[in-house]
C-alpha cells in the first residue's frame, strides 16, 4: 500500500514539473511530403470527400481483389502478385489523370477570374465583396469555392481565414499567388491593385499559352511511354491464360524474370515521363 501512494506522489509531482514547460503547438497539417501533395491532387480532381488514407485503402482492396482473381485464374502467384501492384497503382494514376485535367482546363480561366476581380474593384467593390462575386459571375467551374467563400464571410467577418479556406478549397498555385496578393492588398492597402492585377493576367495568359503549346508537342511522348509500360504486361497476362505458360513464373528463374521486367517498366517509364511532360508547378504559397 505504501509503495501505491509512493507510485501515486511520484506521478503527481511529475505532473506538477511537466506543467510549467509550455507545449510546443502541433501543426493542424502538414504543409508539404506525400500526404499534402495527394490532398492536393484529390482537390484538384474534385474528389473533397477522399483523404489520402481512403485512396490508400481503396487501393489495396484493388490489389488484392486483382491478386486473388489473377492468381486463381493463372494458377501463379508471382503473376497475381504482378497485376496485383498495377491494380493498386490504378487509383492513383486515375486521380492524377482528372487533376492534370482538370488543372489544365482550369488554368484557361484564371486570367478571366483575375479581371472579374479587376473589374469589381475599379467599380467601387470592397475587396471581401469583389471575391465573392466571383461565385456568381466568375467561369462556371470555379464559382462554387469563391461561392463558399462569400458564404463563410457572411458567416464569420474574418478575411484572412476565409482567405484560407479559399485556398484549400482551390488547391491551386495560380489561387495561392491571387490570394497572397489579395491578403497583401487589403494589409496595406495601395491604389496599385487594378494594375497588379491586371499584370498578374496578362502572365497568365502567356503562361498558359505557352504550357499548352509545349504540351501538345510532348503528348506523343508522354503517349509512346504510356503504350511501352502497357504493351508487356498484356502481352504476360495473354501468356497466362494457357497453364504450362504461367506455370514456368512459378519458379524462382521466372520471379526472377517478373521482378526484372516490373523495375526496368517503372524505371523506363520514369525517365520517359522526366523527358515527356512538363514539370508541375509546386504550391510555394501554400
Amino acid at each position: 500500500m505504501d509503495a501505491l501512494w509512493g507510485v501515486v506522489l511520484g506521478l503527481g509531482l511529475f505532473l506538477v514539473w511537466w506543467s510549467f514547460w509550455p507545449m510546443q503547438a502541433t501543426p493542424v497539417g502538414p504543409r508539404d511530403g506525400w500526404t499534402a501533395r495527394t490532398q492536393d491532387q484529390l482537390v484538384r480532381a474534385g474528389v473533397t470527400g477522399v483523404t489520402p488514407a481512403a485512396l490508400v485503402g481503396v487501393a489495396v482492396g484493388l490489389g488484392l481483389v486483382a491478386f486473388v482473381v489473377v492468381a486463381g485464374l493463372s494458377e501463379s502467384a508471382p503473376i497475381g502478385a504482378c497485376f496485383a501492384i498495377l491494380a493498386a497503382r490504378a487509383p492513383f494514376a486515375l486521380v492524377g489523370a482528372r487533376a492534370r485535367g482538370r488543372a489544365q482546363a482550369t488554368r484557361e480561366l484564371w486570367p478571366d477570374v483575375v479581371d472579374s476581380l479587376a473589374s469589381g474593384i475599379r467599380a467601387g467593390l470592397a475587396l471581401p465583396e469583389a471575391v465573392g462575386q466571383l461565385g456568381e459571375r466568375g467561369p462556371e467551374p470555379l464559382r462554387e469555392p469563391f461561392a463558399l467563400f462569400a458564404e463563410d464571410y457572411r458567416a464569420s467577418g474574418r478575411f484572412h481565414d476565409c482567405l484560407d479556406a479559399l485556398k484549400l478549397r482551390l488547391a491551386d498555385p495560380v489561387a495561392d499567388r491571387l490570394v497572397e496578393t489579395l491578403r497583401i492588398t487589403r494589409d496595406v492597402g495601395g491604389s496599385d491593385v487594378g494594375r497588379v492585377l491586371r499584370t498578374l493576367a496578362d502572365f497568365l495568359r502567356d503562361d498558359a499559352r505557352t504550357r499548352g503549346e509545349l504540351e501538345a508537342r510532348q503528348s506523343w511522348t508522354v503517349n509512346a511511354a504510356r503504350l511501352a509500360v502497357a504493351a508487356p504486361w498484356v502481352v504476360l497476362a495473354l501468356l497466362a491464360t494457357q497453364g504450362s505458360n504461367a506455370a514456368a513464373y512459378n519458379s524462382a528463374a521466372g520471379v526472377a524474370v517478373l521482378a526484372l521486367g516490373g523495375a526496368s517498366t517503372v524505371i523506363a517509364y520514369r525517365l520517359m515521363m522526366r523527358v515527356g511532360r512538363l514539370p508541375d508547378e509546386a504550391r510555394v504559397l501554400r
